[in-house]
């Protein structure tokens, strides 16, 4: 071949590459944008009917690490999920299951673990309209309300019947040699290990007292403000408004923050699947290898803890977090804890049961007629609470966490009906054939059955541990808890629980769930994050790290000016790994961050709110107002472009 021949078939060749390319801008100014590409202009080899394939790969790049939508037109509607990239710049092939475009979410035990999808080079939430692949003809990509003008590229898009796993094609690694993100550039970001060092020793230099800090008693309580102690964590009226007493009798709020873990947040899961995403592997002792699936990961967190304080480090670690608890206001250890840091006997603490008869197949709900599930309960809950019954800094449990089953009322009465026969289902058949079977009688069945299994949960703690407060469900839309389900609640729980990512606690649904049940409440979990750190925005996203701390004094301090509202806590002690923790999300939602240093926008913001909560509680001061410009929820696109 001719030279001149070779170089236009070369130059045809890259054309036609660049051509492939599309880029779609997602603008800031917008409150939705993105555009749609047919998937001809990208592929046009591929069919319009997708059914005989399992999954679908999308070669793209984004610049950003807040999520999108990504979705696909068939012949009966628009289906589309959100979509996180690990890898924001870079170029990768992201593979997702059809299923999620065509069947509603699988019922699992909890909202997470039902939503949440991992893959190796971001995570997808799945949800919305789903409906058979066929007259497949463009690809969608968007994002509701864009923060930066971020721009997202697709190169092809190929149809799988087995999975071919993602494919990171960067050209730099994703990670540095610290753990943290590789790809984007900050202010302040940590460039060396020496740099980590100094930091490291500023803040060890620090004395901290929390109880000239915030008048903190030995327990968290409010040493000035005192009534009976019983020796254990209760609650109290006090002028209309709810208190929880500690053990002293001390009034007390409980600040909490969850997953308090000395080495989290910094793991990378599919070790072997992501060696090229890595500037510098971990040493040895720093690789766990699971016994039963031999996949390995590698542990970021842990090794910055080594460097820090040597190979003895744990005590140190647990020093230091006491400290900074003190430091911050941060009085109640929260939910998925540390063990070890429970242990120290220095903060209080909350836990959740893990009772039997919690069916990940019934969205979460209890089975109460189950054979033999009164014994197994008692088996299941004395293992729990046998080292708990005396304890004094266990402020109390929480039954379970974000039962899906609410709202999916009818998807549970589905699944019994079409199921295998089960004492539940010949239950349901009674019920429906007593009360006519309506949408209506389905939806109090799953009530009933849910007071049932909570009557069950009574008769065992009162046996095992009459101690401890009963903290509730942790509903995850409180809005949803009706005037039925609310009287459930009154009659099994001593303070009602829900967790609520939202701008701020709605002050009317907390008034009509107080109405309803009289009782105090306490919020399980809520947090903000950003993308600065190459990390996901998580649940609400707000513009900064400093915005991060507003938003967090916006919300505590408007949330305890609710005269029921006796606790809050924090999701999530450290941010979550930056490559997909079990479930995939990979939120900027700690305290502290990978390289074992605190977000001081953040934490500033805490002691600040922690040093006028009591005022703000008692009605003697105003809750802080000055809430972030601009902050983005979990909204999705919906149908209409």
């Amino acid at each position: 071949m001719k030279r001149t021949s070779l170089f236009l078939l070369m130059s045809a060749c890259l054309f036609s590459a660049v051509a492939a390319t599309h880029k779609v801008h997602f603008d800031s100014s917008r409150r939705k944008s993105g555009a749609k590409i047919a998937i001809r202009d990208i592929n046009p080899s591929l069919p319009t009917d997708w059914t005989p394939y399992r999954y679908v790969g999308v070669e793209l790049r984004v610049t950003t690490t807040q999520r999108f939508l990504l979705g696909f037109t068939t012949g009966h509607g628009y289906d589309e999920l959100m979509v996180h990239s690990y890898v924001p710049g870079q170029w990768n092939r992201l593979v997702i299951p059809l299923i999620y475009f065509s069947q509603p979410p699988a019922s699992s035990v909890d909202m997470a673990s039902m939503y949440n999808k991992p893959r190796q080079t971001g995570w997808v939430n799945i949800g919305g309209n789903v409906g058979p692949m066929t007259g497949v003809d463009s690809i969608g990509l968007r994002q509701y309300m864009p923060f930066s003008d971020a721009t997202v590229e697709v190169r092809d898009i190929q149809l799988y019947t087995q999975d071919p796993g993602d494919a990171y094609l960067g050209r730099k690694p994703a990670l540095d040699k610290l753990g943290q993100s590789n790809l984007v550039k900050w202010d302040g970001k940590v460039r060396s290990l020496k740099a980590l060092e100094r930091k490291w020793r500023e803040e060890e230099n620090e004395v901290v007292k929390a109880d000239s800090l915030y008048g903190y008693d030995t327990w968290g309580g409010y040493k000035a403000h005192s009534t009976t102690g019983t020796g254990f964590f209760t609650k109290k009226k006090v002028d209309g408004r709810w208190w929880l007493v500690d053990p002293e009798g001390s009034l007390f709020l409980s600040v909490g923050a969850c997953c308090i873990y000395m080495g989290t947040g910094g793991s990378v899961k599919d070790l072997d699947q992501r060696m090229d995403m890595l500037e510098q592997l971990p040493p040895e002792r720093f690789i766990h290898t699971d016994r039963r699936s031999g996949r390995r990961s590698a542990n970021y967190s842990l090794w910055n803890l080594e460097r820090r304080f040597g190979a003895d480090y744990e005590k140190a670690a647990l020093d230091l977090t006491i400290k900074r608890m003190d430091k911050w206001g941060i009085n109640t250890i929260g939910n998925w804890s540390d063990s070890k840091v429970e242990r120290t006997g220095r903060k209080a603490f909350t836990c959740t049961m893990h009772p039997a008869g919690i069916d990940g197949g019934l969205f979460g709900l209890g089975d109460p007629y189950e054979e033999g599930i009164g014994e197994r309960l008692r088996q299941s809950l004395s293992a729990l609470m046998t080292g708990y019954r005396d304890n004094p800094w266990l402020i109390g449990y929480y039954v379970g966490n974000e039962p899906t089953w609410l709202e999916s009322e009818q998807r549970v009465c589905e699944k019994l009906l079409g199921g295998a026969d089960r004492a539940m289902k010949r239950a349901l058949k009674d019920w429906l054939a007593r009360y006519g079977d309506t949408p209506q009688t389905r939806r109090e069945f799953v009530w009933d059955t849910f007071d049932r299994y909570l009557t069950l949960v009574d008769s065992v703690q009162h046996i095992l541990d009459p101690n401890h407060m009963n903290l509730g469900y942790r509903f995850s839309n409180p809005h949803a808890v009706n005037e039925k389900v609310a009287a459930i609640c009154a009659r099994h729980f001593d303070i009602m629980s829900f967790n609520c990512y939202a701008i701020q606690p709605d002050h009317k649904m907390m008034d009509r769930l107080a109405a309803w049940t009289g009782l105090p409440m306490i919020i399980g979990e809520f947090h903000f994050g950003a993308v600065d750190r190459g990390l996901g925005q998580s649940l609400f996203q707000v513009a900064s790290q400093h915005e991060r701390g507003q938003a967090y004094r916006f919300y505590v301090e408007q949330g305890f000016s609710h005269p029921a509202l006796v606790g809050v806590t924090y999701f999530t002690w450290m941010d979550e790994d930056i490559l997909g923790r079990f479930d995939g999300e990979n939120y900027n939602c700690g305290l502290i961050d990978v390289t074992n240093l605190p977000y001081t926008e953040q934490t500033q913001a805490m002691m600040q709110t922690a040093s006028r909560l009591y005022e703000v509680h008692a009605g003697i001061l105003p809750p802080f107002a000055d809430r972030p410009q601009r902050i983005v929820g979990m909204e999705r696109g919906g149908d209409e472009w």
